[in-house]
């Protein structure tokens, strides 16, 4: 922030306070939009994976989390009733795919599994470029781009032998990909929004849709906001935090029949925060 911002931010404090923001989130109301869809979510035990599940659930899919904490998704499954299962399965260990699949399928009562969300993400949050270490940055790479990168290989092999199905794949972005970085979590989005891209060119034609979507800074274990406290976020253009139910709803629409004519796209949920490119970096 510099001396300007920082001085009408105190001008504006002084003369109305500490803004509230208050949240009332709309929903799309279809009923069972999702019935007949079996939905795979990395790291689906809690924040946004966990609402993303949660909405699956709540319009008719089946859906199987995963997660690295087997108490975590436990607990996550329990809440979310008999529509959900979980595998734990760590999303850095590439040697357990196979595996993993055959458990996954284990999990599925009718079909096969027709969605897949690479949520799992990590963010070590480094304050500038001259503090970002060796190894910060393969932590977030491994999870956010590599994982994603073979998971999404593996999938994709997976449709091929239930004899070249259909799916949908959505990538869970972040407006820090929208812009340019020089952070480790910044450029590992940026490559997932160039990954759908290059990816919907080239499966279109098998009938595998494959989009993103961008959140803004969603209140979460991750981004250390509590959904339950005051949203004013004095350093977007919006001036609020978001939460993970709403991005939750623009995912359903994604993977539900009503999106069709929509693959390659990075929906960005953050009410146009990102064309301000006003982080530091």
């Amino acid at each position: 922030m510099n001396i300007k911002q920082y001085i009408k931010r105190l001008f504006k404090y002084l003369k109305d306070g500490d803004p509230q923001i208050n949240l009332n989130i709309a929903k799309v109301t279809c009923g069972h939009i999702l019935e007949g869809k079996n939905v795979l979510i990395t790291g689906g035990g809690r924040g946004l994976g966990y609402a993303i599940a949660k909405k699956c659930v709540s319009e008719g899919a089946q859906v199987i989390i995963t997660g690295r904490n087997e108490q975590t998704l436990k607990s996550a499954a329990e809440s979310l009733g008999n529509r959900c299962k979980y595998v734990v399965w760590d999303i850095e260990d590439l040697s357990r795919m196979d595996s993993f699949f055959c458990e996954v399928n284990e999990c599925i009562k009718n079909g096969y599994i027709n969605v897949l969300i690479n949520n799992a993400g990590i963010s070590n949050h480094e304050t500038s470029y001259e503090v970002v270490t060796k190894e910060s940055w393969d932590a977030q790479f491994d999870i956010n781009l590599k994982g994603v990168y073979f998971l999404t290989q593996r999938y994709i092999q997976y449709l091929q032998e239930m004899n070249g199905k259909s799916a949908n794949i959505v990538m869970i972005s972040s407006e820090r990909g929208l812009a340019g970085d020089t952070l480790p979590y910044g450029l590992t989005k940026a490559a997932i929004n160039s990954f759908v891209q290059g990816l919907s060119k080239h499966y279109i034609s098998r009938g595998i849709r494959i989009n993103a979507v961008a959140p803004g800074v969603t209140a979460s274990d991750m981004t250390g906001v509590n959904e339950k406290s005051n949203l004013y976020h004095s350093d977007s253009i919006n001036y609020r935090y978001f939460i993970a139910d709403e991005v939750a709803e623009v995912v359903s629409f994604l993977i539900s029949d009503a999106s069709n004519c929509i693959s390659g796209e990075v929906i960005a949920c953050d009410q146009g925060n990102y064309l301000s490119r006003n982080w530091r970096v």
